[in-house]
């Protein structure tokens, strides 16, 4: 089930991985090891032998590893509490097991369906954009917020699930199997000109295919000029980036990392490179992979980047998996664009430099000013 566009998950990806996720399980002794008059250890016997009301244990967990975590002062650190590491998981693999549909809360207090996956499970069963989610499993979902009706839909692979829709005054009854959905990581539209605009939606899995798939589709439609829109990517896998950039650059460095034991590794071009005119499209939101992937095509000249600064992340995470299932992304190195550039705290800054407001957000491309500006910069 996909809701909201995972609007907590978001937050956490908006500081995604620039390296594998790397799963292991650490154990509390780590951190509490020989310690046992240390002050954590005290406030906690204090709060059970003295707090005259209840005692959430979990919740006083999650608290104090969020702080800990908070408290090294790194923006691109994370704690992932156990109960939304599924749903973490699901987003960096552009995956999730659900019924494939999107719904909103309106103010109304309706459930309404705005959209539907072609060819997932609730099409087959007849489920369409509009209906009114009403009843799930026969309970009324009135008065339910997204996270419980979502919780309610959710369930394991190959299960089945009883929705409720009205569709008009008619109440309609459909079994709905839950399976695994594909999210599509990358958008392409041949504009005018003979101009290929690709959107790139993430660099987690599969981000790589879907890129050089779009590519070479766009060509073959007759695009002789290339846009990649990074704008408000989150960032992701470093092999996917790396993927992406061989194909278009010619030999040479692509990306190099730093680890915390000082380890040096540096990933390579080989000879083949696409040749035609492009440009990268990026904002303030463009994080990790997204800017590292236009300050590339920048040193190398392949492509004018045109927008707003980016966000300046020069960190790469490791997602660590604790005994109680919740998880912590720890920046675990640092990493160097082509010409040995680190982009922390500093960012891209775009050849061509346009706002764009918030009300222009989510515009056509032949109406978005940023596009607009990058079709002009590769006209000239």
């Amino acid at each position: 089930m996909k809701y909201e566009k995972w609007n907590r998950i978001l937050s956490y990806v908006l500081v995604a991985l620039l390296s594998v996720t790397l799963t292991v399980a650490v154990m509390l002794g780590i951190f509490m090891s020989n310690r046992q008059s240390s002050k954590l250890i005290a406030l906690e016997q204090l709060i059970r032998e003295r707090f005259i009301g209840d005692v959430d244990e979990t919740a006083i967990e999650d608290a104090a590893a969020s702080a800990m975590v908070n408290a090294l002062g790194d923006r691109w650190s994370y704690y992932i509490p156990a109960d939304e590491y599924a749903a973490y998981m699901e987003q960096m693999n552009n995956a999730y097991v659900g019924v494939g549909v999107t719904i909103t809360l309106e103010e109304s207090g309706d459930i309404r369906v705005i959209e539907v996956v072609a060819g997932g499970p609730a099409e087959e069963a007849g489920i369409q954009v509009e209906d009114l989610i009403v009843k799930v499993e026969g309970q009324s979902v009135s008065g339910m917020n997204l996270n419980d009706i979502g919780k309610q839909i959710q369930g394991e692979e190959n299960t089945t699930v009883s929705i409720t829709v009205l569709r008009g005054s008619e109440e309609k009854t459909m079994e709905v199997t839950r399976r695994a959905i594909r999210t599509p990581v990358v958008e392409a539209q041949l504009l005018e000109e003979s101009i290929g605009l690709i959107t790139i939606f993430n660099f987690n899995s599969n981000c790589a295919v879907e890129t050089i798939t779009a590519i070479q589709e766009l060509m073959a439609r007759g695009a002789q000029k290339l846009i990649f829109d990074v704008r408000n990517n989150p960032g992701g896998y470093a092999q996917e980036l790396v993927k992406v950039l061989d194909y278009l650059l010619p030999e040479g460095k692509l990306f190099t990392t730093v680890d915390y034991t000082g380890v040096e590794h540096t990933d390579m071009s080989d000879a083949s490179c696409l040749e035609l005119p492009m440009a990268v499209l990026v904002n303030g939101n463009s994080y990790s992979a997204a800017e590292f992937f236009a300050a590339a095509m920048a040193e190398y000249d392949a492509a004018v980047v045109v927008g707003e600064k980016t966000s300046g992340k020069g960190y790469f995470q490791s997602t660590f998996r604790l005994p109680d299932g919740s998880a912590v992304g720890l920046s675990i190195g640092k990493y160097y664009t082509p010409k040995g550039q680190s982009l922390a705290d500093v960012g891209v800054t775009p050849d061509v430099q346009v706002s764009l407001e918030n009300s222009q957000a989510g515009l056509e491309p032949m109406e978005d000013p940023q596009v607009l500006a990058a079709i002009e910069a590769l006209n000239s």
